[in-house]
């Protein structure tokens, strides 16, 4: 058909002896935006690295081509962004963007763009006020920008997105969705590939994968004792910057043990620089005014006294979590505040990450590489680790990212059952209202400055 752009026919993908996607059948009209969604574990990434040329796969694919006489360049964006630093090295670390000294070897967005053919690409996505921000400091709705501009420069047929709008702000994802609809005008295609509650409006083709296994029935939480305190953080008149850049002035904030606090705010508002505050990642903590389970920073508690207390979540921890072992090793490592399972477990630290992989439902997942196994699947495992001690303090910085629907309602009931059942204290960061499980009960929204 002349209308045809795109052809997928009985396209099948495994990793290693395991089939991940299988027989998958579709088409693209002219006309069409098509959207790749699924359950948590039913391949998507997979599947798109599959059409992109970047993974084994069996099947007939054909993609539209703007010129008649090549073949199509297809070029995949990945959800998590790479990047290197003037050393030559992709090694960045958790807590290098709260660090001034390790942000300057870090490039600038401009740097990153130099010498590439961008045309008005910088412009339709609005980047124009990044040029001079180092690639560490930047949100997730900003890199994601900056990937597929960087992946424009080179011309692509088409482009295949995963993930593009998860942990955007509403201003991030219309800027996203008018940046992308302009692609049209330059003869670009592109397909998405997202969880089915991320599908932006102008989608008018869903392409749903199924996912094979059944769920299994879940326990209850593990419950222990908590230490005992009275307030779990005390912020008075703190301020932040970094050079001129001000990223909190004059902010005080309480949180009493027992509450459960939403935080709310656009990308760059302060959100992960608060939170780096609390989890002893950021370094401007010591010289501001911040007392931690009734005890002020600085007075002589290690980091690890304050770790002990927290469990912890966030998309750069995600990022940055490079652990190549196994998922159960992974879950295990939450018990020592550790990236890494370095100390052999008693009988009961066995039984109790046993357990709480069963509870969140991925206990199938136990021997798998943890580094082999889809993004929600490692998002699945992180939330697990920061559960797995029962924390007195439950810090979760945008989880839902990259869950399915099923995934974020369980997640949302585990942390209800908590919080009706112990005194845990929680600070949960969301840009959807539909994300918040109902025991939340305070809201601290940040504003840009």
């Amino acid at each position: 058909m002349d209308n045809c752009l795109a052809k997928i026919s009985d396209v099948s993908v495994s990793l290693g002896a395991k089939p991940v996607v299988s027989s998958i059948s579709f088409q693209i009209l002219s006309g069409q935006k098509t959207a790749i969604v699924g359950p948590m574990g039913s391949g998507k990434t997979s599947l798109a690295k599959a059409l992109s040329g970047r993974l084994f796969r069996t099947g007939e694919v054909f993609f539209s081509c703007r010129n008649p006489d090549k073949r199509a360049y297809v070029m995949l964006v990945e959800q998590q962004h790479q990047f290197k630093n003037r050393s030559n090295l992709s090694e960045f670390y958790l807590q290098q963007r709260f660090n001034s000294s390790d942000c300057e070897d870090a490039y600038t967005v401009e740097e990153e763009l130099a010498g590439l053919a961008l045309g008005d690409w910088v412009s339709v996505f609005e980047l124009e006020s990044l040029l001079k921000r180092p690639l560490i400091q930047l949100s997730n709705g900003e890199n994601k920008r900056l990937q597929i501009v960087k992946s424009l420069a080179y011309q692509p047929d088409w482009l295949i997105l995963d993930n593009p709008y998860v942990g955007l702000d509403v201003k991030g994802r219309d800027i996203l969705t008018k940046g992308l609809l302009s692609l049209d005008s330059k003869g670009i295609q592109f397909i998405l590939v997202s969880s089915p509650g991320d599908v932006p409006d102008f989608i008018n083709q869903v392409i749903e994968l199924p996912l094979s296994q059944e769920s299994a029935m879940k326990p209850a939480p593990l419950l222990r004792p908590l230490e005992s305190f009275e307030t779990a953080v005390k912020m008075e008149m703190v301020q932040i910057k970094y050079g001129s850049k001000i990223i909190l002035s004059d902010f005080s904030w309480k949180v009493n043990r027992g509450e459960r606090w939403v935080i709310k705010g656009p990308n760059g508002a302060g959100k992960s620089t608060l939170i780096s505050l609390i989890t002893a990642d950021n370094p401007q903590a010591y010289s501001q005014n911040i007392i931690l389970f009734d005890r002020k920073r600085g007075s002589g508690e290690s980091i690890w006294d304050i770790k002990r207390k927290i469990g912890y979540l966030s998309p750069e921890l995600h990022l940055y979590f490079k652990e190549g072992g196994s998922c159960f090793s992974v879950v295990a490592s939450g018990l020592f505040d550790t990236l890494g399972l370095f100390k052999r477990l008693t009988e009961e630290q066995t039984a109790q990450v046993n357990h709480w992989m069963l509870v969140m439902g991925i206990a199938h997942l136990k021997e798998r590489s943890f580094l082999q196994i889809s993004g929600g699947e490692q998002r699945m495992v992180l939330i697990t680790r920061a559960l797995v001690k029962n924390p007195e303090l439950l810090i979760l910085d945008e989880p839902c990212q990259g869950l399915d629907r099923v995934q974020t309602e369980h997640l949302k009931s585990v942390l209800d059952y908590l919080a009706e059942n112990s005194e845990m204290t929680l600070l949960y960061v969301s840009h959807y209202d539909r994300d918040i499980p109902s025991c939340v009960n305070q809201v601290l929204e940040l504003k840009r400055l």
